[in-house]
């Protein structure tokens, strides 16, 4: 299934979007795209569902593909050649940071580049959706705690992140900084999320045209890791790093500027488009 948010900002309501690619409201069946909706039992219920029996809707803005995400994961350096374009090593366990839920929009919003910016980046990236909560499990058993997947775009001010001291949530969180969606793809339908082709343009030029097999670590690999550390609830998003082709890498580095268009998408996941506005 494909499931997704319609509406202004706040007021989104859940749907679904059927096999001849009209959205369907999913309003009088669950409260949102979220927590218990999207647990397996959750979307058992959705999928018994006739699509056609569902009011169709109209999507003048489709919303963020998940609700009430408690925790926004990012791994970084997570594909070997986009580390060496950054001058950087495959580290030798996953690198971990946090992008605040406050920076969560929907996939064609306005992106805001902050005050003071100078290095506002894209990253085309494979979301991961937990729908039941993982605690303590294996790399064997970690799929069955993914609801699905997303296009996740990273967005990264690259002075904030690397330039200034401290950890790199601070350029990883600001508001606007992590679109999500179109869909919320459900396992299901991905048969295998480490082949899955990805692309980025800006102003029309492609900048990344990459895969999700250069991962170094995989979605299970990381889906386990992480629940070594922390319990992982659904609803909870992990954003699982980029291919090559990131602004910071490129000689010389280039970086979005108000007005820049920025697409992306991932395959079977949908695109995004957002326009970069300065945040005045």
């Amino acid at each position: 299934m494909k499931l997704m948010r319609v509406g202004e900002a706040g007021r989104e309501k859940p749907a679904l979007l059927d096999a001849d690619g009209k959205i369907r409201d999913l309003s009088a069946h669950v409260a949102d795209i979220g927590g218990e909706a999207i647990t397996p039992a959750g979307l058992a219920k959705i999928a018994a569902l006739d699509p056609k029996s569902l009011p169709e809707l109209t999507a003048d803005r489709i919303g963020a593909c998940v609700a009430g995400t408690g925790k926004f994961i990012c791994i970084g350096l997570n594909y070997s050649d986009h580390a060496a374009e950054t001058g950087a090593t495959v580290p030798p366990e996953p690198v971990i940071f946090m992008k605040a839920t406050s920076a969560i929009v929907g996939p064609n919003d306005n992106v805001q580049i902050p005050r003071g910016s100078e290095k506002t980046d894209w990253e085309v990236e494979l979301g991961v959706v937990i729908g039941k909560t993982a605690k303590y499990v294996s790399e064997a058993d970690a799929l069955d705690y993914v609801a699905g997947y997303c296009v996740s775009n990273d967005v990264s001010e690259r002075a904030f992140q690397s330039e200034r001291s401290g950890q790199w949530t601070k350029g990883k969180s600001c508001d606007t900084f992590g679109p999500i969606g179109p869909w919320l793809v459900t396992r299901d339908e991905v048969a295998d999320p480490q082949n899955l082709g990805m692309w980025l343009k800006v102003n029309g030029q492609t900048m990344q045209n990459g895969s999700t097999n250069t991962m170094v670590y995989g979605v299970a690999f990381v889906v386990s890791y992480l629940s070594q550390f922390m319990s992982l609830q659904p609803g909870d998003v992990i954003s699982t790093g980029t291919p090559p082709g990131v602004g910071m890498g490129m000689k010389p580095p280039r970086f979005l500027k108000d007005g820049d268009i920025v697409e992306l998408g991932i395959e079977g996941l949908g695109t995004q488009k957002q326009l970069f506005v300065a945040d005045r």
